[in-house]
């Protein structure tokens, strides 16, 4: 007699064949990366936009300020362009300015100089333009008493030191916390809700009944639990691809060099806590005798998930700590705290031997309540009931 102990193959992949196949599922993925492309081009848009502005001026020597400001600008990455209008006076100057023809307007104020404006004043223009200001100012000065700009401001430079440079961007990580949160609730909720589904229609139109007398139930729900994991993996991986290529595509190196470790911890960890509620969703599914009872028996595993997911993103400190070590919340609370610096290098690692851990025990409690409830047709029950069941 041909063993049976790989089955778990054939059914993890028609899993997946059906789900390729299936327009809700395809649409759904393409929905969510059109979400992310179209973030990312929002940011790129408003990441990549200079802000042109126009100052008239009436002479070379204005000119020469302006540019020297547009430079300095540019030196800081201020995402401002400021261009010259060369105008035939002073009058002229301010009659652009007056009509619109030009942003400001930079003319003679005594031995200095004058910004005008029409009616409101620009901080960025008024910034840079008054530091080329300074700067011409200080080297005029400089040359008249007979030394240079650079003996001036010998000693004047200002290092900064940071004591805990990967401590410098708690938003980035907070921001990382969240996507990676979302990424496994979405996930967790969208594919646990198909797997119960997949198991209540086989075990409602009777069909489990057929499988089951020619395949043991334990092959039939690891490649249900194989099958959904290895899509939702796929997806995540996608989403986080498009999410990657968006960070390069608008000139965000930096934060992507921040978000990596985090990136490379969570993998693993969704890996493992996925397929541990993918048990538990396959006995939601077994629990129900028709697709309108899923709604109830879904109820405990969709508060868990919600809970999860606040409990990733929300907590802080010593919660967040402890909760990193739990398994199914690890999957987001430990690449957060990696992510944040807060976890030492050994950390990941042991949390994730408590997750395999954890996922081992979930996925021997959830057997233990699928085959109980799979053949029970005559009515639904709770998971207080197959548990009990299941230990008798």
């Amino acid at each position: 007699m041909k063993s049976t102990n790989s089955v778990w193959r054939l059914v993890a992949v028609r899993e997946v064949s059906v789900k390729l196949r299936d327009r809700n599922f395809l649409v759904s993925t393409a929905l969510m990366l059109v979400l992310v492309v179209a973030a990312i081009g929002i940011q790129f848009a408003f990441a990549g936009h200079t802000d042109t502005k126009k100052i008239a001026v009436p002479n070379a020597t204005a000119s020469k300020l302006v540019t020297a400001a547009d430079r300095m600008a540019d030196t800081a990455d201020a995402k401002l362009e400021l261009q010259p209008r060369q105008a035939d006076s002073a009058k002229s100057v301010t009659e652009m300015v007056s009509d619109g023809t030009a942003d400001a307007g930079l003319v003679r104020s005594g031995d200095g100089w004058r910004l005008i404006g029409k009616s409101s004043r620009n901080t960025d223009v008024a910034t840079y333009l008054g530091q080329a200001v300074q700067q011409d100012a200080v080297r005029r000065n400089a040359a008249a008493s007979g030394t240079t700009l650079a003996q001036l401001q010998k000693g004047s430079q200002l290092p900064y030191e940071l004591l805990a440079p990967n401590d410098d961007d708690e938003g980035a990580a907070r921001v990382g916390g969240v996507v990676f949160g979302m990424l496994f609730y979405l996930a967790a909720l969208l594919f646990g809700m198909a797997i119960a589904n997949s198991v209540v229609e086989e075990k409602q139109n009777r069909i489990v009944e057929i499988i089951a007398s020619a395949i043991p139930l334990r092959q039939l729900l690891i490649g249900k639990i194989i099958g959904n994991t290895v899509l939702a993996l796929g997806q995540v991986v996608l989403l986080s691809l498009v999410g990657v290529g968006g960070l390069l595509v608008t000139d965000n190196t930096d934060l992507l060099g921040q978000l990596a470790p985090g990136i490379g911890w969570f993998v693993p960890f969704f890996l493992i806590g996925f397929l541990a509620l993918a048990a538990l969703w396959a006995v939601v599914g077994a629990l129900a005798t028709r697709s309108e009872d899923v709604q109830s028996t879904s109820a405990p595993m969709t508060a868990l998930v919600a809970i999860v997911f606040f409990g990733g993103i929300l907590t802080t400190g010593v919660f967040q700590a402890v909760l990193s070590f739990v398994p199914i919340f690890s999957t987001i609370a430990m690449p957060a705290r990696v992510l944040a610096g807060d976890a030492a290098w050994w950390e990941p690692l042991v949390a994730l031997l408590i997750a395999l851990a954890g996922a081992y025990a979930i996925l021997r409690f959830a057997e233990r309540m699928y085959r109980t409830a799979l053949m029970q047709t005559s009515h639904k029950l709770s998971f207080r009931q197959a548990l009990r069941q299941g230990a008798e």
